[in-house]
C-alpha cells in the first residue's frame, strides 16, 4: 500500500469513529426522551400558568354603555356617553338564526370545543413574534376574553393569558353567556360596539328585528368592519364581504341551522347609509336633561345614569316638538336681531306643552339650543309667574267658598272695587296696588277683573280668602314652594315657577280639577334596573265645579281680554297673560280641551352671571308682554300642533256665578278713571315700588261682559300691583321682584 492509500484509509477511518459519535449521542431513545422532557416541561409551565392566572375584573370599556333616549314614537332621539356606542341585550333578544350566524362566521365548533384552539393560538404567537401582525385564529370565547377581560395589545403574554382564562371560562360558564358577552362586546365599525348599536347602525332597527341575512352580514363584517363597511368599501372590499357573507349561510346550511331552500332564496342586505349619531345640540340637551331630571327624583342616581345601559323613551311627540320650534323661530327669534340690539340679546324663550288628560310632556322648548345657552328655560325657577297667578286665586275664592267683605259669595257675577291704588282691607300687612297705567274701574265684576287682570281687585280677593289658603290651593295645584311668602301681594304671582310648574297647574283646570304632573319620561328600561315611571294623574286638587268656573272665566280672556291675540275660530281656548315687574318677564298660559301650553318670555343678561333685566323694547316694539309674543307663539304653536285645528269644546259644568248685593261704597276715594285703550293686551303685574309704569294695557270696553248687581267686597290697604301696574306701600314688601299685571 503507497503512503496516499494510507492516508485515505485513515481519513476513512477517522469518518466512520466521529459518526458513531454522533449517532451514539442522537440516538431515537434520547430524541424521544428529550421531547417528551420539553413536553413535560412545557405542560408543567401551563400548568403553573394556569394556577397563577386568574380571571380578572371586566375591564372598564366593555362594561360601559350608552344611554340611549327616543321619541314617544320609538324614534332615535339621541345617546349619551358618546365615546362609547353600546347598548347591552340579553341573548334572547337577539333572533336564535342571528346567533348561529355569527358562530358559523367565526367559530363554527363554538358549541363543542373547550373554549380554545391550539393551533390558531400558535399560529397567532408566531405571527406576533415574527412582526406578521394578528393573523391566526382564535374561538368566540377568546375572543370574548380578549374584549371583556383583557386588552387590544398584540403581545405575547396577553396571548398567552388569553388562552388560559378561556380555558377557565369555558369550564364555568354557559356557552350562551359566553355568546351573549361576545355579540355585546364585539367592535362592528361605525362607532358601534355590541349587537344593538350594530343593527342600529346598519340596518336602523333593533337587535331583535334582525333577519337571519341581516346578521349573516354583521357576523361577516366582524373579520375586517373598516374594510368590509358595505357604504365605504372598495370594490375589492364589497367583494370579499359578500363572499363572507355567502361563507356564513353556507355554513349555516352545513350546520344544519339552516335550510337550503330559505339559503338559496336570499339576497345580500345592503346595509343604509351611515348617520352621525345625535348629538345635544338644539333642543335635544333640554329634552335629555330634563328626562335625566325626572329619573333622579324617582330614584335613578347620578352614578346610576353614567353607567349607561338605559333605553329611555320620552312623552315628546316628535311633530309637535318641530312645531313648537318652529313656532318660537317664526313669532320670535325672526323678529329678532341679536347681534346689534342689546335688548334682543338678552332675551330667552321658554315653553312646556302637557296632555292635560294625562300629564305627558308632548313638547318642549328650552332657549336657543343647549350647547349656546345651558341653562333650560322651560324648568327654570328664577323668574315669577305674574298675573298668571290670578286665575289660582279665584280657584282658591270658589274652593273655599270664599265671600267678600259684606258677605256676598265670591263667583263670576261678584263685584268688587276697582278703584287703582286701593288699599286692601281686612289684612295686617297694608297693600294698595297700583292697576295698569293706573286705572280705576267702577264696580268691575270678578270676571271683568280676569279679563283686565285689575291688581285692586284680586289683591283685595286674596284677603277675603286668606294669605294661608290661596298658598295651600296654589300648592295642591303644583305651584312650587319657592319664594312663597303668605302675603297680599303674591296675587300678583311673585314667588318662583317654571312654564313646567304652570303647564301643570293649568293642566289642572283643563282636567276639571284633576291634578296634573307634567312627565315626560315615557318608560325607562334597564336589563339590571328599574324606575317607575310617574303617574302623570291625580286626584282631585280642587273641585270641578271650580276648575270649570275658572276655565269660563279664562275664555273670555282669551275672546276680548288680555290674551286676545291667541283667540281663533280653530278652536276653544282659555288662558291668561302675566308680565312681570320692569317687564323682566312676560307669560301667556293657556289650554284647550286637548293641549295645555305654557310660554315664557325672560329678560336675561348676556354678561358673566346673569342677571335678570327688562325686555322692553324687544324687536323695537315695546313692551313685551305676555298678550304679545308669548301669545303670538301659543297661538302659532296650537293651530299646528291640533293639525289645523279642532272641533273639541269646553265640557264646563258647576259654573258658580256668585253673589252679589247693593254696591257698597268704597273707603276711600278712588283716583280718577282714564278711559282705557282701544287695544287689548296685558296689565303688568306689580311689585314694590316698581320703577317703570305697567306693562300692559286693559283690554278694550269699559262696559263689564256681565252686569253685576252688587257691591264692592272690601276697603283697602296700599301697594303696587305689577300687571296692572302699582306702587307698593312700605309694609308689603314680598321678595324679589313683585309683578305688573296681566
Amino acid at each position: 500500500m503507497g503512503r496516499a492509500d494510507a492516508r485515505r484509509a485513515q481519513g476513512r477511518e477517522a469518518r466512520r469513529a466521529k459518526g458513531g459519535g454522533i449517532r451514539r449521542l442522537f440516538t431515537w431513545r434520547k430524541i424521544v426522551g428529550t421531547f417528551f422532557g420539553l413536553c413535560l416541561l412545557g405542560m408543567g409551565a401551563l400548568a403553573a400558568l394556569y394556577m397563577y392566572v386568574d380571571v380578572p375584573e371586566a375591564n372598564a370599556q366593555a362594561e360601559k354603555q350608552s344611554n340611549v333616549y327616543k321619541y314617544s314614537d320609538g324614534t332615535l332621539l339621541a345617546r349619551s356617553n358618546s365615546d362609547v356606542n353600546r347598548e347591552i341585550v340579553d341573548l334572547g333578544v337577539v333572533p336564535e338564526s342571528v346567533q348561529h350566524a355569527f358562530v358559523a362566521a367565526e367559530n363554527k365548533s363554538f358549541y363543542r370545543d373547550q373554549g380554545v384552539d391550539l393551533k390558531g393560538t400558535v399560529r397567532g404567537l408566531f405571527n406576533t413574534l415574527s412582526g406578521k401582525g394578528k393573523q391566526g385564529g382564535s374561538t368566540i370565547t377568546q375572543q370574548y376574553v380578549k374584549n371583556y377581560y383583557l386588552t387590544q395589545d398584540r403581545t405575547v403574554t396577553r396571548k398567552l393569558k388569553e388562552l388560559v382564562i378561556s380555558l377557565k371560562v369555558d369550564q364555568h360558564t354557559e356557552k350562551d353567556d359566553i355568546l351573549a358577552g361576545y355579540l355585546n362586546t364585539v367592535y362592528y365599525g361605525r362607532g358601534a360596539s355590541g349587537i344593538q348599536a350594530a343593527a342600529q347602525a346598519y340596518y336602523g332597527v333593533d337587535a331583535k328585528d334582525l333577519d337571519t341575512s341581516q346578521g349573516a352580514y354583521l357576523a361577516a363584517l366582524l373579520q375586517a368592519p373598516s374594510q368590509y363597511d358595505w357604504a365605504n368599501a372598495t370594490p375589492t372590499g364589497k367583494k370579499l364581504v359578500k363572499e363572507r357573507w355567502a361563507y356564513t349561510l353556507d355554513n349555516m346550511v352545513g350546520e344544519g341551522w339552516l335550510d337550503k331552500a330559505e339559503r338559496d332564496r336570499m339576497t345580500f342586505p345592503v346595509p343604509k347609509s351611515p348617520k352621525a349619531a345625535p348629538g345635544m345640540e338644539g333642543q335635544t340637551g333640554y329634552l335629555v336633561e330634563a328626562a335625566n331630571d325626572e329619573m333622579k327624583r324617582q330614584g335613578v342616581t347620578e352614578e346610576m345614569l353614567d353607567a349607561g345601559g338605559w333605553t329611555i323613551t320620552l312623552n315628546i311627540d316628535k311633530k309637535r316638538q318641530k312645531q313648537l320650534e318652529k313656532s318660537v323661530d317664526r313669532q320670535l327669534e325672526n323678529q329678532l336681531d341679536r347681534k346689534n340690539n342689546k335688548v334682543d340679546a338678552t332675551v330667552q324663550a321658554g315653553a312646556t306643552s302637557v296632555d292635560p288628560k294625562t300629564g305627558r310632556v308632548v313638547a318642549l322648548y328650552g332657549g336657543v339650543g343647549a350647547t349656546e345657552h345651558w341653562y333650560n328655560n322651560a324648568t327654570r325657577q328664577d323668574y315669577q309667574p305674574a298675573s298668571t297667578f290670578k286665575p289660582l286665586v279665584l280657584a282658591s275664592a270658589l274652593e273655599n267658598e270664599s265671600t267678600t267683605r259684606n258677605g256676598d259669595l265670591i263667583g263670576l257675577n261678584t263685584v268688587y272695587d276697582g278703584t287703582s291704588k286701593r288699599p286692601v282691607v281686612g289684612s295686617d300687612t297694608p297693600f294698595a296696588p297700583q292697576n295698569e297705567d293706573d286705572i280705576s274701574y267702577d264696580s268691575p265684576t270678578v270676571q271683568r277683573a280676569m279679563d283686565k287682570s285689575i291688581n285692586s281687585v284680586f289683591a283685595q280677593m286674596v284677603v277675603d280668602v286668606t294669605p294661608a289658603a290661596v298658598k295651600k290651593t296654589a300648592l295642591d295645584m303644583g305651584v312650587p314652594d319657592k319664594n312663597f311668602p303668605e302675603r297680599p301681594a303674591i296675587t300678583l304671582g311673585t314667588m318662583n315657577a317654571s312654564t313646567w310648574d304652570m303647564a301643570g297647574v293649568y293642566a289642572t283646570l283643563d282636567n276639571h280639577g284633576k291634578k296634573v304632573t307634567p312627565t315626560i319620561v315615557k318608560s325607562a328600561e334597564h336589563r339590571d334596573r328599574t324606575m317607575r315611571p310617574v303617574d302623570g294623574v291625580g286626584g282631585q286638587a280642587i273641585s270641578r265645579a271650580s276648575a270649570d268656573t275658572v276655565t269660563k272665566a279664562l275664555t273670555e280672556v282669551v275672546d276680548i281680554g288680555s290674551g286676545h291675540e291667541a283667540n281663533t275660530s280653530a278652536y276653544d281656548a282659555a288662558g291668561k297673560t302675566g308680565t312681570s315687574e320692569n317687564n323682566k318677564a312676560a307669560w301667556f298660559a293657556a289650554y284647550t280641551p286637548e293641549l295645555t301650553t305654557v310660554v315664557a318670555l325672560y329678560g336675561e343678561s348676556p354678561e358673566e352671571g346673569g342677571g335678570q333685566v327688562s325686555l322692553t323694547g324687544t324687536a323695537n316694539s315695546g313692551r313685551a308682554n305676555g298678550g304679545g309674543f308669548p301669545a303670538k307663539i301659543w297661538a302659532d304653536y296650537t293651530l299646528g300642533a291640533l293639525g289645523g285645528g279642532s272641533d273639541a269644546a269646553f265640557d264646563l259644568q258647576g259654573v258658580e256665578r256668585g253673589e252679589t248685593a247693593v254696591t257698597e261704597t268704597p273707603s276711600e276715594e278712588p283716583t280718577p278713571s282714564r278711559t282705557p285703550s282701544e287695544t287689548p293686551s296685558e296689565e303688568p303685574t306689580p311689585s314694590e315700588t316698581p320703577s317703570e309704569t305697567p306693562s300692559e294695557e286693559p283690554t278694550p270696553s269699559e262696559t263689564p261682559s256681565e252686569t253685576p248687581s252688587g257691591t264692592p267686597s272690601g276697603t283697602p290697604s296700599t301697594t303696587k300691583d305689577p300687571e296692572d301696574g302699582g306702587a307698593e306701600p312700605p309694609g308689603e314688601r314680598p321678595g324679589g321682584d313683585t309683578p305688573l299685571g296681566q
